[in-house]
């Protein structure tokens, strides 16, 4: 089980990651040293990785969408590395019912998806896709834990 003072310092690096530990001391009255060892104690266990969240249609992104793909069982695995390896593909999530992989797509145009399916139907035996466009964020990156009292 996780500490609550480990806690509070997840939950205020991950409301703003780019708050320093000095702040994050004043806030949680936890000695800055006390901070720096536990963050590094976390960091590539419970803290995977540190990131920026952007916004892609600003960047001239588009086109973003969310596919359902199940493989036949030969081809499985061999379009789970090649979505890994994929540009185009932000996030993968290997998932249940009825599908093998959640694949979030980026991309500049609407025909870019479309050339990025049509590859993947050419190069493996798919049983079943679906395309789901993301029309807007409405809530990203937000879940917090809250520290145990």
């Amino acid at each position: 089980m996780i500490k609550s003072s480990d806690l509070k310092l997840i939950s205020y690096l991950r409301k703003n990651s780019r708050q320093t530990l000095t702040e994050i001391s004043k806030l949680t009255r936890i000695p800055i040293s006390t901070l720096y060892d536990k963050l590094k104690v976390h960091e590539h266990s419970v803290i995977l990785k540190h990131t920026t969240l952007l916004d892609f249609a600003r960047l001239g992104f588009n086109c973003r969408a969310n596919i359902l793909l199940k493989g036949s069982k030969e081809d499985r695995d061999k379009l789970g590395s090649y979505l890994k390896a994929h540009p185009a593909v932000n996030n993968l999530y290997k998932i249940n019912n009825g599908y093998d992989y959640l694949v979030e797509g980026v991309f500049i145009h609407v025909k870019d998806l479309e050339d990025f399916m049509e590859e993947l139907e050419k190069a493996f035996a798919l049983n079943e896709k679906k395309t789901h466009y993301v029309i807007e964020d409405l809530k990203r990156e937000e879940f917090v834990p809250e520290a145990v009292a």
